[in-house]
Formats: structure tokens, C-alpha cells, sequence
């Protein structure tokens, strides 16, 4: 597998862990010390990964059988560091989503998430 293919999965991981509330991707898709960053209505969120999870099983699963939105625009690798712009939907809000990802030891991880909140 290349490594943008593998990048590619590791960002399949995070939308479906999302709109699907699976706690087991999402954490299988981030580092452990991942921050998530950004301006939800007005306020600045700064969140850990397990608070991160803690706010997507909260909202909940999307229905069984939806296709999740997620249009992959950019991907950036140099060596062990890339970066992915992905457009994604949850709970009904659009989102642009900047993905950094760092290989540690041999394993594509997501280690910050910058989000834009789409006006509605």
C-alpha cells in the first residue's frame, strides 16, 4: 500500500468513525495527544482526542446505510509528514477539514485536526 493510499484509509477511518460514532476508528485514526481546533458558532473549540470522541457519540450515529459526505481535495506528503483537506457533513453542518498526519512507526496518524464550520 502507498502511502497516500494508506493516508487515504486513515482519513476513510475518521469520516465513517464520525458520522457513525465508532469510538474504535476514531481512535484507531487519531494519536493518542491530538488536538482538534477551530470556530464552532462563535466560539473557539480546543479539544483533546477523548473529548473529541466524547462529543461525536454524544451527537450520535448517523441512520445505518447513509453514505457520509467526504470529498478528499488535497493530499500533501513529504516524507513522514502529510496533510489532507477533506470537506465532510456531520449532524447536518458542513465542514473543511485540515488533517496533519505524522508516520510513527509505520502507521499513518492523524495528530491535528483544523476544522471551518460552514455558514448554514
Amino acid at each position: 500500500m502507498s502511502d497516500e493510499q494508506a493516508i487515504s484509509a486513515v482519513v476513510h477511518l475518521y469520516v465513517d468513525g464520525m458520522a457513525f460514532a465508532n469510538e474504535g476508528a476514531l481512535r484507531k485514526a487519531f494519536h493518542p495527544d491530538a488536538a482538534i481546533i477551530g470556530n464552532y458558532k462563535g466560539a473557539l473549540e480546543w479539544m483533546t482526542r477523548d473529548g473529541f470522541i466524547k462529543a461525536i457519540l454524544d451527537t450520535g450515529a448517523s441512520p445505518p446505510g447513509s453514505q457520509p459526505e467526504m470529498d478528499v481535495q488535497m493530499i500533501d506528503i513529504t516524507g513522514d509528514a502529510a496533510t489532507v483537506k477533506v470537506v465532510d457533513s456531520f449532524a447536518g453542518e458542513r465542514f473543511s477539514d485540515y488533517l496533519s498526519l505524522v508516520k510513527i512507526d509505520g502507521r499513518w496518524l492523524i495528530v491535528n485536526k483544523i476544522y471551518h464550520l460552514h455558514a448554514g
